[in-house]
């Protein structure tokens, strides 16, 4: 009787023992995750499913949200360039805007809640409906179909659609560049893409992978262990969601003093 009360005290406090033992979960979900993804077989035909549900569910929310944040910001600039007489600052600063920052992060959060939300909220069901514990009875791997092939879409995706993202926005800010100036399409592009260099487009690139990244594991991994039956699918939603931004945010800071150092 002694001996099983002093086993269950714990090493620090009860909150801090959670939190590493949740870390270390978290870490070794991590793990078999690049593990499973070398090791084959390779559910090929998942993953090309997951990708184009990831984009198709998110495509015509990104075009919208590009297309007014390219209009707004030029809109919201323009009058702080026109007190300098800098109005044909205009594209340079909007390409700059777009490709370094705000492509990279509009598409991650939206991704994060509309890709996120889903992702957890599905895992979640599959894992309180048992579906997870009869794929493994079937002989199935569980984790390599429904993890692996996840994640490595929204890796795939979330760079791909960042890039539609900056498309996008730059078109709606070439609208309102040539309709208040009447800049023609060729003179927009040559002025848009002056500043800008492979390193920005490179390290858009890699953000967004880590984005991605950061949106499948977290969201798999809080479907996946899922818990309280009904009211765990919706938990499991909303903590993807918030983790994931959350994160986002963290990795936005850290990348940007990486690539300034590099500059």
């Amino acid at each position: 009787m002694g001996s099983t009360e002093r086993s269950e005290q714990p090493v620090i406090t009860k909150g801090i023992d959670k939190f590493f033992l949740n870390f270390y979960d978290i870490l070794k979900f991590i793990l078999r995750f690049f593990k499973e993804m070398f090791t084959p077989p390779y559910e090929g035909r998942e993953f090309v499913r997951q990708c184009y549900y990831i984009g198709n569910k998110s495509l015509l929310l990104i075009t919208l949200t590009g297309f007014i944040t390219g209009l707004v910001f030029t809109k919201q600039s323009r009058p702080s360039l026109a007190e300098f007489g800098a109005t044909s600052w205009l594209p340079s600063l909007i390409s700059i805007a777009v490709i370094r920052a705000l492509a990279p992060l509009v598409t991650a959060l939206i991704c994060a809640g509309k890709v996120g939300s889903s992702i957890g909220a599905e895992l979640a069901s599959m894992k309180v409906t048992e579906q997870i514990d009869a794929m493994e009875v079937s002989a199935i791997n569980p984790f390599k179909y429904l993890v692996v092939t996840r994640v490595m879409a929204c890796m795939l995706c979330v760079p791909l659609l960042m890039a539609y993202t900056g498309l996008v926005a730059m078109g709606g800010s070439f609208l309102d560049i040539h309709l208040n100036e009447q800049t023609s399409l060729a003179i927009f592009l040559q002025n848009a893409f002056e500043k800008i260099s492979f390193l920005d487009f490179f390290s858009s690139f890699i953000k967004t992978l880590f984005y991605g990244f950061t949106i499948g594991i977290v969201s798999c991994y809080q479907g996946y262990h899922a818990t309280q039956g009904t009211q765990g699918v919706g938990k499991a939603a909303n903590v993807s969601v918030v983790i994931s931004m959350f994160l986002i945010f963290i990795e936005e800071i850290i990348i940007v003093q990486v690539i300034n150092m590099l500059r």
